[in-house]
């Protein structure tokens, strides 16, 4: 009988400590539903964006990505947002893609213009950039350092003489 209230408590206890552990986890990440309204955005490349990104207005999360799909008509990714309640965007809001660092993933950074008609839940975001991914920034660096490099020696192939003038 001793062994039977022993072994009782003790499931009780892990118990509770697991469902500690689960309200901490559920408090300290964004997985909880929020409620909002959802905005969409077309860009031509979201390379590194995952669903569950965060939605930001100068550096403050107000909403998360929730999903993206492909355009069949024009190819573009559209990209559904959820916005927290009481976040109001101008209509002429331009919504990008940015970088945390080299090593870490990509968020939505929504950048609010003057407009007095805000946008509404289903509204798509009209200005859009993407950011060029690290691939495509080496490359444009390595081409213009070959282009500077031809240059400067194409100048020094010249005997330093000023071409006579034809007449």
């Amino acid at each position: 009988m001793q062994k039977n209230l022993v072994e009782t408590i003790l499931g009780a206890v892990v118990l509770l400590v697991a469902g500690g552990f689960l309200a901490f986890f559920y408090k300290t990440t964004d997985i909880h539903p929020s409620s909002g309204y959802v905005l969409t955005a077309a860009f031509s490349q979201i390379n590194g964006l995952d669903s569950g990104s965060a939605v930001r207005v100068s550096g403050v999360k107000v909403g998360q990505v929730l999903d993206f799909k492909l355009d069949p008509k024009n190819f573009r990714a559209i990209v559904r947002m959820n916005i927290n309640e009481g976040v109001r965007l101008p209509k002429d809001t331009a919504a990008v893609i940015a970088s945390s660092g080299l090593l870490d993933g990509k968020f939505m950074t929504l950048e609010p213009g003057s407009d007095e008609e805000f946008l509404r839940p289903g509204d798509q975001i009209e200005f859009t950039q993407s950011t060029p991914g690290l691939e495509q920034l080496l490359g444009q660096v390595i081409f213009n350092l070959n282009k500077d490099k031809d240059q400067s020696h194409d100048s020094k192939k010249g005997d330093g003489k000023p071409a006579a003038k034809k007449s």
